[in-house]
């Protein structure tokens, strides 16, 4: 499997979804087994039932976690010497051309990607005609539904 972008920030938020999940949730669940395998005959044992298929997500959820873990390429951008092109976990600000509108958009791993967050993955097809562009230039790309968008890049930044 091939490495892929995380930022520093992502990949902490993760490295806490699994700690809570390895030493809160998983030692709940275990109890929770406990307490209802006590409670007798486990085919009809709801809680039982509900532990176990929990437990199943749970481990699961850990599973994909180490594994996004352990192939991300983690970059700090805090970390990179301030400029005007837009890279991997630049924070752009941008002029809609259409509607004279700003908006901003921080570009990360496809994980950590939430367009509600202005969070854009940078894989999209708004990132992707970002990368490489300085202040000032024009990008454009083909947007959901099949119609151009064109942007002026504003302000780049490298903010955590």
């Amino acid at each position: 499997m091939k490495q892929t972008p995380m930022t520093a920030t992502g990949a902490a938020k993760l490295e806490e979804e699994l700690k809570r999940l390895r030493s809160i949730e998983r030692p709940r669940i275990i109890a929770a087994i406990a307490e209802a395998r006590e409670l007798g005959d486990l085919k009809e044992n709801a809680e039982y039932h509900a532990a176990r298929e929990e437990q199943g997500f749970v481990e699961a959820r850990i599973r994909e976690i180490e594994a996004k873990l352990s192939h991300a390429h983690i970059i700090d951008v805090t970390r990179l010497p301030p400029g005007d092109k837009v890279i991997f976990g630049a924070t752009v600000e941008l002029l809609d051309l259409d509607t004279d509108t700003e908006v901003t958009y921080k570009i990360v791993g496809d994980d950590e990607a939430d367009v509600k967050q202005q969070l854009i993955s940078i894989y999209s097809p708004i990132a992707r005609a970002m990368i490489g562009k300085s202040v000032g230039d024009e990008v454009s790309f083909n947007a959901p539904g099949g119609y151009t968008r064109t942007f002026e890049i504003i302000e780049v930044e490298y903010i955590d």
